[in-house]
Parts: structure tokens; sequence; C-alpha cells
């Protein structure tokens, strides 16, 4: 998405307008609209920020020109003249991403994308972080942006653990130098923990494990050592692993697992509200559910 900033232009006000002017947000309570559009899974924060600078989003009818205004969900939000709902409770899905797709919703040259393969019946997504053309394995992905961004930020440290299979000589001094941190045109990573798995000829698989995340981190790092990565397997990030998924393979994590693994990073959830409980006849038998 191009970061694109204009300037507001002075214009005639309409009676609308000079209406709506004189309707400040209320800062006392619900939140920035940003990061509102962020849990309904319309983008990044970031990235509502931009729609909302690129005037493509109204609430009540009047076009927002700042992502700090704030919102209840009560409220008539559009992005684009379409109408979004109201965030949903927190889902997250395990995918198998594999090679030779992109990690974007659209790739000018036209390559695939993990969203052209994704089963339609999925509601709309975000992914947790990107794995590029060539990398397979883990991708997590999401229905609420804010979720995808606590999952990404370096300070969290969400562990991410690799396989990879590289061509060259594996020693003691190259896996020391990873673990100190190394740095590859000017950009410094962080201690890299490395362990040779096995050896195939001259290829060998070595496990490597991270927290940055940054881009093509793993290939860059075993290459600034005199490794050449020819194939990566993304196999864990954080608490939740790729497991016998099979490859293009989606899986919903339990709400339950959910909660357990990351519980108290989880946004603020809905209400959910309580099923009707059906009234049962006079000679049901309690806790009898019989299936014809």
């Amino acid at each position: 998405m191009t970061d694109r900033r204009e300037t507001p232009r002075p214009g005639r006000r309409t009676k609308t307008d000079q209406t709506s002017s004189h309707v400040d947000p209320d800062w006392s309570g619900g939140e920035r609209i940003a990061k509102w559009l962020a849990r309904a899974g319309i983008a990044s924060r970031r990235e509502s920020e931009t729609l909302i600078e690129e005037g493509k989003v109204t609430v009540n009818g009047r076009k927002l020109t700042s992502p700090a205004f704030k919102v209840t969900g009560k409220e008539s939000i559009k992005v684009n003249g379409k109408p979004v709902k109201a965030p949903e409770s927190t889902r997250l899905w395990r995918y198998h991403k594999p090679s030779g797709l992109i990690t974007t919703t659209h790739d000018p040259a036209g390559r695939r994308t993990i969203f052209e393969e994704l089963p339609k019946h999925l509601p709309r997504t975000v992914t947790v972080g990107r794995l590029d053309l060539t990398t397979e394995g883990l991708l997590l992905l999401t229905n609420d942006g804010e979720l995808a961004r606590t999952l990404e930020l370096p300070r969290n440290a969400f562990r991410r653990r690799y396989r990879a299979r590289a061509h060259g000589r594996v020693t003691p001094d190259k896996i020391e130098a990873l673990k100190d941190g190394v740095t590859v045109d000017g950009v410094t990573y962080a201690p890299i923990i490395a362990e040779l798995e096995r050896e195939t000829g001259t290829n060998n698989w070595v496990k490597v494990e991270l927290t940055e995340g940054k881009k093509r981190e793993v290939r860059r790092a075993l290459e600034s050592v005199g490794l050449e990565v020819n194939r990566l397997i993304r196999t864990e990030y954080g608490p939740l692993e790729l497991g016998d998924l099979a490859p293009g393979a989606v899986e919903e994590v339990p709400y339950q697992t959910l909660m357990e693994s990351l519980g108290p990073m989880l946004p603020a959830q809905p209400s959910r509200r309580k099923p009707e409980q059906k009234k049962q006849r006079p000679d049901a038998k309690k806790g009898l559910n019989r299936r014809r």
C-alpha cells in the first residue's frame, strides 16, 4: 500500500460539514479508530492510519482526517464506502505455507499469493509477519490485526524456529558467530541459536532459533558464515507448532488453547451472548442428549 500523505485543502463547507465540525469525539471512552479497524481485520494499524489520511474512512458520514478519533463500535463506520462490521472474537489459524507463494494480498508481478490459495470459507484474515517466496512452513493467520501486531513486535520476543537445509560445512566457530549476532550489509541481527541436525552429503540440516524475524534473517545470517540456504521451513512461532499439518492445510487454533497460550496478550474480547436454552418437556430426562 502506498504511503501517500496529503495536506487537507481549504474549501467551501457544506451544511453537513458545518454541523459535524461542532461535534467533538468523546475522548473519555472507546478506542482509536485505527486500532478498531485493525481489530476488525481491515488492515494493520499503520495501514489503517494511511487509509484515514487518504480520506477513505468515514464515521457517521463524516470523513476522518485523524487516526486519533475514538469510536465505540456503535457508530456507522465505513471504509471506501463499505460498512465495517464490529470486531468479532479473536480467532487464530495455523497455515502450512508451501514454497512458491507470496505472503501478500496482491503481487504486481502476478505471482500466486497465499490468499488465492486459502479456503474460501475463511473470514477476512491478516498474516502474523511474512514468509518469503520460497520459505515453507508455519504461518499464522488471524482476524484481529491488533493480535497480529502484538505477535510481531520484537520486544515481545516470540521465538521462531526453523529447519534450514544449507550447502556448506557447519563448524563450532560458525555456530558461535551466529550466537554472538552478525551484521550483514549494515543490518545487525540479534543472537541466533543454531544446531547441526544432520549431514546429507554436501548439504546439512540446521535447526535455527531466533526472536527478531527481520526480512530474510535466517538466509542472510547463515550466508554470512558461509552456509547457503536452499530450503527453509518454519516449524514454530511462539507456543504454536507446525506439527503434522500438511502443506497448504489450514487449521484453527481452539479458543481454549488460544487463551492458555496467549491469554494476557489477547485484545479485549466482545461480550459473548449466552445461547438460549430450550425448555425441556416435563417427561424429558435430565442430562440426556439423544440423537435421532
